[in-house]
């Protein structure tokens, strides 16, 4: 396998750091889709940005699904707006229990979680990755238009 390359990387030279939950050896790329357990557990597959008026919870929203404050910056913090783009990852679980009804049987967590249970009372059950996204948070103030509008060529979707 050591001839093999995928879009110009050589297998056997990645390192991630840490322990793999698969091998790659064992990985048929041909299989492979944006939505593969073993794509989605690595990388977000797909970009969703908050766009919207000042004041209206977009950071807010962000930092309730993935945990992450986006806004970071020091003249952020001091005016409570934001500036430039943040962005943040997060992981959407779903109960693998069928008896767990919805809403509850979803939750978000950050990129680095691999396993999570059923906070359901009553439940315990696995949770099984659904999908793994990332946000832009755009400013929402008419004179950063330019800035959001940067942030907009980068997305798949938005809220």
């Amino acid at each position: 396998m050591g001839d093999e390359t995928v879009t110009g990387f050589n297998l056997d030279e990645v390192e991630t750091g840490e322990e793999e939950d698969f091998e790659f050896a064992d990985l048929d790329l041909s299989k492979l889709t944006p939505l593969s357990p073993e794509v989605i557990s690595k990388q977000a597959t797909i970009n969703i940005g908050t766009i919207g008026h000042v004041a209206h919870g977009k950071s807010t929203v962000v930092k309730a699904i993935s945990g992450v404050k986006t806004v970071r910056y020091q003249s952020e913090l001091e005016r409570n707006i934001t500036i430039k783009l943040g962005y943040a990852n997060a992981k959407i679980f779903k109960c693998s229990n069928s008896d767990c009804a919805p809403p509850g049987c979803y939750t978000s967590a950050g990129s680095k979680v691999k396993e999570l249970t059923c906070e359901v009372d009553g439940c315990g059950a696995k949770m099984d990755l659904l999908r793994h996204v990332s946000f832009v948070d755009c400013p929402g103030h008419d004179i950063l238009m330019a800035t959001m509008l940067t942030g907009a060529a980068g997305m798949d979707a938005a809220m």
